[in-house]
């Protein structure tokens, strides 16, 4: 994302052709994170006009989302004080660990960019970054919370309802 450090790649260019990775360097506030297999990567195109213009409450929003999401599989998602994206156990600075990343952008507000959600992810390839630019946090996904794979499909459908409640809308997924 802009705000991103290229520091926080920790490979270089040979390291990340062996692993079958790309680094792209994109216009979304935030910065590195993964995006891979098993992730839910949802990147709503809203006109904030049309429902409100405020980035932080589109952004917790989007948390809420993820949050609802979570509990239907007994998961319970949160906030960390500071920083953006839902986490697990985030008043336990030991234990704490994001499950979704958020990045966003805007242009006259119109939405772009989004969630990467980590259902059934390999959490091995975010040991080659500093998630988002936070070197002191675990990373995680509903697969190792959960003990065994979710169906991503499953998954999908409740983030369109939840998005739908939470926006008052209706989900056109493309």
């Amino acid at each position: 994302g802009k705000s991103g450090d290229q520091s926080n790649l920790l490979v270089n260019d040979q390291q990340l052709s062996d692993l079958a990775a790309t680094f792209y360097k994109i216009n979304r506030g935030g910065d590195i994170t993964y995006h891979g297999p098993g992730q839910i990567v949802g990147y709503p195109l809203l006109d904030l006009d049309q429902f409100f213009t405020d980035i932080h409450k589109y952004l917790r929003f989007l948390e809420e989302v993820i949050i609802l999401t979570l509990a239907e599989y007994g998961i319970k998602g949160d906030r960390y004080p500071g920083y953006t994206g839902v986490w697990l156990d985030p008043k336990d600075p030991i234990n704490a660990r994001k499950i979704c990343a958020m990045g966003v952008r805007t242009s006259r507000w119109v939405t772009m960019h989004g969630w990467a959600f980590n259902v059934n992810s390999d959490l091995s390839y975010f040991s080659n970054i500093v998630p988002c630019g936070i070197d002191d946090k675990a990373v995680t996904s509903m697969e190792k919370e959960l003990g065994r794979k979710v169906d991503e499909a499953e998954v999908k459908e409740k983030l369109m309802k939840h998005f739908e409640e939470m926006f008052e809308c209706t989900v056109s997924s493309k």
